[in-house]
């Protein structure tokens, strides 16, 4: 890769309720997916930084973040994920921001196989990074 060469990084949160039901956001834009809460780093900011800028942002909530599980590239979009372990920060009142249009917590069943591969490495980490190409 040449240094002037264009390249995505990403942070995104794994967020569970009560019954263990993965908290996802569906998007205003590109196609419109459900999606784990996260996005894009900014300049300058680490990938914790943008996991925690991201939810705020996204969700208008503060989390604790517990621990990186993973870190995956995706080729389609030539752009590597951080996968973050995090809690909402009680009391919690999800506002969403423009860039969604709905909110809510899904089995781990009804997520697409990417999106389930990702987030059950999450809940079942061990301690040790995970990686993966897509």
């Amino acid at each position: 890769m040449a240094f002037d060469d264009f390249y995505r990084l990403s942070a995104h949160a794994v967020i569970t309720d009560a019954e263990g039901r993965v908290l996802m956001l569906k998007a205003n834009y590109a196609e419109r997916r459900w999606g784990l809460p996260g996005g894009a780093v900014d300049p300058g900011e680490t990938l914790l930084e943008t996991v925690v800028r991201e939810c705020r942002e996204e969700l208008g909530c503060e989390v604790e973040v517990t621990y990186l599980s993973g870190i995956y590239y995706h080729g389609a979009l030539n752009s590597h994920s951080a996968i973050y372990r995090a809690s909402l920060v009680e009391p919690a009142q999800i506002m969403l921001s423009e860039e969604h249009s709905e909110w809510g917590y899904f089995p781990l069943e009804a997520l697409r196989p990417v999106q389930r591969e990702r987030v059950t490495a999450c809940l079942d980490f061990t301690g040790r990074i995970n990686y993966a190409a897509f």
